[in-house]
């Protein structure tokens, strides 16, 4: 079994933040994902740390989220071995001072999800300067684009070349929808620039509903194997977006099927080396 950092493990506080995106969703609306239901789904399937993922918190409460977590992963037994925590790079106000603070809070890297957002958010002059400023401190900024949107997402990593980022969910390809091309020939050009990784996750959650399997998500992993290699791609679970999916415990068997075809560093560079490199923690 190879050895797996998560580094997309979202958890869900209902009382500590609001998560009005889950409105509608009724597998993930007004229900508790703690740390401790995420080690009962996981136990075996090779899972020895996580990446806490910020969890698209209504805005008022990005901040609290990640000083909730920071106290979290100190308990025994949390498996959190780092922070991705959610910033906004459009607005100068305050955005170093956050910088700083999470510096004392264990975070290892930055999000701030585009694909809700205007397209022209990550187009300015200012969301460039603090993105390439994220960088400057030696930390990544995770990527979350719809296809649409991944031109756009090229053209930020270009702006931005002293900055690592961590593209999410394989660039959340149309799996239902057969949507291979122009899919194809943008995460191409994104992997011809250097400072981005491809995130292997999420990818269950975009067949249809009764092919969620891995034979519908294997010729988008195929492509990004191509373009990206094992050397530039990190594992996530998405949990619990993954119970739209087939539940995490699926994930985990299709992930360690799809490890088993590659050599044995080809799958720990999936499953753990480069995410160890990229966020700069240790795979427990």
């Amino acid at each position: 079994m190879v050895r797996l950092i998560d580094t997309h493990q979202h958890l869900v506080y209902p009382d500590v933040a609001g998560y009005g995106w889950t409105d509608g969703i009724p597998a993930l609306a007004d229900k508790p994902f703690p740390v401790e239901r995420y080690a009962e789904l996981t136990a075996g399937g090779g899972v020895t740390a996580t990446l806490f993922m910020e969890t698209g918190v209504d805005d008022a409460d990005y901040k609290a989220e990640a000083r909730f977590v920071a106290d979290l992963a100190t308990s025994d037994g949390s498996g959190i071995a780092g922070i991705i925590a959610s910033c906004r790079p459009e607005e100068d106000a305050g955005f170093t001072d956050w910088l700083d603070e999470c510096a004392g809070l264990g975070v290892v890297g930055y999000r701030r999800i585009l694909h809700v957002m205007p397209d022209d958010l990550s187009t300015t002059d200012t969301f460039r300067r603090n993105v390439s400023a994220i960088g400057a401190r030696g930390l990544p900024f995770d990527l979350c684009l719809l296809p649409k949107q991944l031109r756009i997402g090229l053209d930020l990593v270009g702006a931005c070349d002293n900055t690592a980022f961590v593209l999410n969910h394989c660039g959340v390809p149309d799996i239902a929808g057969g949507g291979l091309d122009p899919w194809r020939e943008d995460m191409a050009a994104l992997a011809g620039r250097s400072n981005v990784v491809c995130k292997l996750s999420g990818l269950l959650a975009y067949c249809a509903p009764d092919a969620s399997d891995r034979a519908a998500i294997q010729p988008y992993i195929d492509h990004v194997l191509e373009v990206f290699g094992p050397d530039r791609m990190v594992w996530g679970s998405d949990w619990p977006v993954v119970d739209l999916g087939g539940g995490l415990p699926k994930w985990l068997d299709v992930t360690q099927a799809i490890l088993s075809d590659l050599s044995a560093d080809e799958a720990d560079a999936i499953g753990w080396k480069t995410a160890a490199r990229v966020y700069g923690v240790t795979a427990g």
